[in-house]
């Protein structure tokens, strides 16, 4: 038994390091004093951070990135909380069917979803605008939001609402007072999600690229494919600081462990 648990202590480190390892020498070179990505690196500078402010793409579609992360979001959240809510209690047949359809898009590859949609979108006349792109990312980020939410939900005794509407409290407040603060952990869990998967989707994004319509990371991927300086290790940095601060931003206001379950 002892060499049992040995072993898998020993797998669990070893995965770990497999895993995160990488992403630390990309945080290091990020530092780099040199003008290529190379590590162990030869000193310490915070030039290639100056350098994201200065090259003009780069803040450009960063606030197209952000911009339509909480578009999605927010449209994620209008459409997939009164779905999850309604999905959660329904007890026809077809309810699953219509739960899995919903779903559907985080089992289907991007670069499909990315693809249908250009062609759906242009003969809607969309085209390749802003408008279609926060269509096409509320599509991909929607499941998290209805799947947390169900999650949460389903959890939560259909009695504690009965007893408010007996009480004679109305539909919409019993959902404002009673309902909304028992799923709120579920809600900050897509919620959080949702902007991540939006702002760091590339295949889907990239079918609706343009001059106005440049997200982050297809920015990033085209300036790869010119150049490889540390910048690109100095944005992925920045990048991991923003889900970082995501994250203990949510641990503090509802905590891991809630969003853990209800994810």
């Amino acid at each position: 038994m002892r060499l049992i648990n040995l072993m898998l202590w020993a797998f669990t480190v070893a995965f770990f390091i497999f895993m995160n390892l990488p992403i630390a020498v990309v945080v290091v070179v990020s530092f780099t004093s040199a003008g290529y990505a190379s590590f162990p690196i030869p000193g310490w500078s915070l030039k290639w951070f100056a350098r994201i402010f200065e090259y003009t793409p780069f803040i450009d579609s960063l606030w197209v990135s952000l911009e339509l992360a909480v578009v999605a979001t927010i449209a994620s959240c209008f459409l997939g909380i009164p779905a999850a809510l309604w999905l959660s209690r329904a007890r026809s047949g077809w309810a699953t069917a219509v739960t899995t359809f919903l779903l559907s898009p985080l089992s289907m590859p991007m670069i499909v979803i990315g693809f249908a949609s250009l062609f759906f979108l242009s003969w809607l006349g969309l085209g390749i605008s802003f408008t279609s792109l926060a269509i096409v990312h509320t599509v991909i980020c929607l499941p998290y939001v209805i799947r947390t939410v169900t999650a949460v939900y389903r959890a939560v005794p259909p009695a504690y609402e009965e007893a408010a509407l007996i009480l004679g409290a109305s539909r919409l407040t019993t959902f404002r007072e009673v309902t909304l603060p028992l799923i709120r952990p579920g809600i900050a869990a897509g919620c959080l999600f949702s902007f991540l998967t939006s702002f760091d989707n590339l295949p889907v994004s990239y079918f609706f690229g343009s001059a106005q319509t440049n997200t982050l990371p297809v920015v990033m991927l085209a300036y790869m494919e010119h150049q490889f300086d540390p910048s690109i290790a100095a944005l992925s940095t920045l990048q991991l600081a923003l889900a970082v601060v995501a994250l203990v931003v949510a641990d503090r206001l509802y905590g891991i462990e809630k969003m853990t379950v209800a994810a």
